[in-house]
């Protein structure tokens, strides 16, 4: 039987809660600053910053993410006209910026599985329950969607940000690695889990 493919990485995808009831696409709305100089992607993880605000979180073990963007919208400089956008463009100017982020710590993602940048790996059975880290590939300004993936060497590691919770049969390539997982955020990395405040 033959499986699809993935052509790459997508970016974190919220599909359920970790009870198994269906994500139905509920966000919160958060300000990014105005002339905010980093793109974000449908599909980036964000943090929570000092003064409300959100921004890129670079995974890495000092991670700290309130969620994962899902586009945003603004008052365009330009034309003066309200815009709904799959991505934030770098230093846009505006006083209304508006977020839209999937903050549920109990949210589950799909996401893709990655040897190295944007590369496809897989995944065994015997990674569900490790932690894992997520790779930073830059999106695109044409789809407007992330490019981030979940690194295919897992670990035992308190630090990493995600934790692997399955894998997706759908995408099972032909040698019976999984090139597709659903992860978690681990407890205490998520902004709202963690011991200390913004």
């Amino acid at each position: 039987m033959a499986y699809p493919t993935v052509a790459g990485p997508y970016g974190l995808v919220p599909v359920k809660l970790r009870s198994g009831v269906p994500y139905v696409g509920s966000v919160r709305q958060y300000s990014i600053a105005s002339a905010y100089a980093v793109d974000l992607f449908f599909g980036d993880p964000v943090k929570l910053v000092t003064g409300g605000t959100i921004e890129f979180d670079t995974p890495d073990a000092a991670m700290t993410p309130i969620g994962v963007f899902q586009g945003c919208s603004y008052t365009d400089p330009g034309s003066n006209q309200k815009v709904f956008k799959q991505y934030f463009p770098a230093s846009t100017a505006a006083s209304d910026i508006v977020a839209y982020v999937a903050d549920d710590p109990n949210l589950l993602f799909k996401v893709a599985v990655v040897s190295a940048t944007t590369t496809i790996g897989d995944l065994a059975i015997t990674d569900i329950g490790a932690n894992g880290t997520l790779v930073d590939n830059t999106g695109s300004t044409i789809t407007g969607n992330s490019k981030a993936a979940l690194s295919d060497t897992t670990a035992t590691t308190n630090t990493l940000p995600v934790r692997v919770i399955g894998l997706v049969e759908e995408t099972k390539n032909s040698s019976g690695g999984y090139t597709e997982a659903y992860v978690s955020w681990n407890a205490t990395m998520h902004a709202w889990g963690a011991i200390l405040g913004v």
